[in-house]
């Protein structure tokens, strides 16, 4: 067997593995031992054929496995003595093989990058303070009470809070939004329509609910509206700068119901404090995942700062940006925006994911090589957990999991790799120095 390494990229090599006539003979006496072993032919014992009635009976099937057993030990004594970390085949052209002939057969192969990991120690996490104020208290108590609330028509201008209906119409200098955007009406013209006086969730146009505030029934008004740099929901009006004249239809305030009985009994409480302990330990708990979920992010952006950038196997990064787009897709369709959109801006889309995913997989690489050093494993009780956590949002027994993961060997890996991501992240968090900072005032 000879061997020669083509270098195409730091993270991409190409194996040209040429193997002898007697290596490749060797293969296919193999194979035709193994058909004439189990082959069955009229008038033969099973095993008993000839190798040359065999061989010929089962040409084309034995071509195809011929094929397959000189490919596979070409990689295999190829990546033997090339001593490659692989991660990823890419591509094999196999040339001509036939008995009694040298096959030369190319591989190209991914192979896992090569890297310094940074120091662990001296990373810092932020975290908001474990008890809620009794601002913040206030504030849930005021949120269930919105669950509830009635909407009463009022006759005054429109303060936070409110809800307006209004009509409005869009355009940017003297040009109707409508011919912008025209697949986006929603975004150049509407009837009527509902929005919130400085609410915390925005309508489709981003900052109309901070500029009508004061307006009564039958009021009109124009304002500007400066849309985002990037705006995926309609790229054709990123960083526009448009105006809007917008008349206001109704206005209505938002009642909340009393802290009486009913409402206290409705949330499991006998009297005002008792709901306010409740809501302060249920704000405590949020908190704590919140600040682990921070934590988490942290560490994982220094980790990656401290690395500084390194390749990662193109094949790696463009299977992760096939979900990032998958992802992206999904959430917009959900938002309404029209499939053409897609299309129409799908090479800004696709390298906005790409880069997303080129991020990923080096954080991949960055923790995979943590649990190397720190020697995490994955051990039965973990993979218990995986799976109870994982059926409990799936909606299905845990046992019915364990049997689905046991047949998918792919889907098993990726399991065993999830929870040795978080075993070390969860390490990276212990490492941290922790910083607990003030949380910003409720709105």
């Amino acid at each position: 067997m000879n061997l020669e390494i083509k270098d195409i990229s730091p993270t991409r090599k190409s194996l040209v593995v040429t193997l002898d006539p007697a290596e490749v003979d060797s293969e296919h006496q193999v194979v035709v031992a193994e058909f004439s072993r189990m082959a069955r032919l009229p008038g033969f014992r099973p095993g008993k054929a000839p190798a040359a009635m065999v061989a010929k009976r089962f040409a084309k099937e034995i071509a195809e496995e011929f094929k397959q057993k000189v490919l596979a030990k070409a990689y295999r004594e190829g990546n033997a003595q090339a001593k490659l970390d692989v991660v990823h085949i890419t591509n094999a052209e196999e040339g001509v093989i036939a008995p009694g002939a040298a096959a030369t057969i190319t591989i190209t192969v991914d192979i896992r990058p090569e890297f310094k990991l940074p120091e662990l120690a001296g990373l810092i996490t932020e975290v908001l303070p474990a008890e809620a104020t009794e601002a913040e208290v206030d504030a849930m108590i005021n949120a269930l009470r919105a669950e509830k609330a009635d909407f009463k028509v009022v006759t005054r201008a429109s303060a936070k809070g409110d809800y307006v209906k209004l009509a409005f119409e869009g355009r940017v200098g003297d040009r109707p939004i409508l011919e912008i955007a025209p697949d986006n009406r929603i975004y150049g013209q509407v009837p009527q329509t509902w929005e919130e006086v400085e609410g915390a969730n925005e309508g489709v146009i981003p900052g109309l609910g901070k500029q009508i505030g004061g307006l009564a029934a039958g009021d009109k008004r124009e304002v500007t509206i400066t849309f985002p740099v990037e705006f995926p929901a309609v790229p054709a009006l990123a960083g526009l700068v448009a105006t809007y004249a917008v008349e206001v239809q109704e206005v209505r305030e938002r009642a909340l119901p009393p802290l009486d009985e009913a409402f206290l009994q409705a949330h499991q409480a006998d009297s005002l404090d008792t709901l306010k302990t409740n809501v302060r330990n249920q704000l405590k708990l949020r908190r704590a995942q919140e600040n682990h979920r921070a934590q988490r992010s942290q560490v994982l952006r220094q980790l990656a700062e401290r690395a500084g950038e390194f390749p990662v196997p193109d094949s790696l990064v463009e299977e992760e940006t096939q979900g990032v787009l998958r992802n992206f897709i999904e959430q917009n369709m959900r938002r309404g925006v029209p499939a053409d959109q897609f299309e129409k801006d799908k090479k800004e889309i696709y390298e906005g994911a790409r880069k997303t995913a080129a991020s990923q997989v080096r954080n991949r690489f960055l923790l995979t090589s943590v649990a190397t050093q720190e020697k995490l494993t994955v051990t039965e009780d973990d993979m218990n957990t995986f799976l109870y956590q994982e059926a409990v949002a799936a909606g299905v027994r845990p046992e019915k999991l364990a049997k689905d993961l046991s047949k998918d060997r792919g889907r098993g890996q990726a399991a065993q790799l999830s929870i040795l991501f978080d075993k070390a992240l969860d390490l990276l968090v212990s490492k941290a120095t922790v910083q607990e900072v003030a949380p910003k005032p409720p709105a």
